[in-house]
């Protein structure tokens, strides 16, 4: 596999993120029901053709979307800031794919090279949004588009409440705000966007269930602290709470807050 981007000199923070995604590689997909679920709403927003088209996937995961893509007739570039990810979305897309080892904040291609640049739920582990949607749109060509998925305030609030009864540390991670994202968009100089946000809620017979789909896909710092380093007495605390909130129901729901952003250059 070929880099085509120096990736050596990423901070400590987004390192530790490639490593946690690249660790919840090989087993991600039994995990990712939702990744999937919102690639398929970003798929509504792209024409059934796309065999003349170029289009960049960053963040591309173990291939997913890539597929999709490609499947479209779209000749696509993923794009992982983990090694690991990239060997998985190899293995889903063969050759019909190129890879590249990069990051959504310094994307390795110049100026409008693609006609679409796709990331889904990739861009909330970055430091700004506003530095991702400059690159988004950066190598997008004039009159193509960029469309992106990322998580809003308000997702897994559940899980939250539940933790708040618990102690007071902070273990789901602070999403941005409608505000902020417009603001981000502002400030990326996004002339022509919209953007829309939709719940999804999804069901688990446990917390337990829930916290281990979010290991699963490399969330294991979903906020300040390392769910693996928590113990066992803890979570079972995080248990009882959840399950108090929730008495009346057999299942516990776990709510994401998706913002879908599409912009055009």
């Amino acid at each position: 596999m070929t880099s085509c981007s120096e990736v050596d000199n990423i901070s400590a923070e987004k390192r530790a993120i490639a490593q946690a995604f690249g660790r919840a590689a090989i087993d991600y997909d039994k995990h990712a029901q939702f990744q999937r679920d919102v690639v398929e709403e970003m798929l509504l927003y792209l024409p059934r053709n796309l065999s003349q088209c170029h289009i960049l996937d960053v963040g591309c995961g173990t291939g997913y979307f890539t597929q999709q893509l490609i499947a479209r007739g779209a000749t696509v570039v993923a794009l992982d800031l983990s090694e690991q990810m990239l060997t998985q979305a190899r293995l889903r897309c063969q050759q019909h794919a190129s890879y590249c080892l990069g990051d959504a904040e310094h994307i390795p291609f110049a100026d409008s090279q693609f006609d679409y640049v796709v990331s889904s739920l990739a861009l909330q582990w970055c430091k700004e949004l506003t530095v991702p949607i400059a690159e988004l749109q950066r190598v997008v060509k004039p009159g193509g588009r960029a469309l992106f998925s990322t998580l809003a305030e308000g997702s897994l609030f559940e899980l939250k409440q539940a933790w708040a009864r618990v102690d007071q540390y902070q273990h789901v991670k602070q999403f941005l705000s409608e505000n902020s994202i417009k603001i981000a968009l502002a400030q990326a100089r996004c002339k022509r966007h919209q953007v829309r946000y939709i719940p999804m809620t999804y069901w688990y017979d446990s917390a337990f269930n829930l916290m281990k789909d979010l290991k699963g896909i490399g969330a294991t710092q979903i906020g300040g602290r390392s769910q693996g380093l928590t113990k066992r007495s803890t979570l079972l605390k995080v248990e009882q709470a959840y399950q108090d909130l929730y008495p009346n129901n057999f299942r516990l729901p776990a709510t994401y807050r998706v913002c879908l952003g599409l912009i055009k250059k």
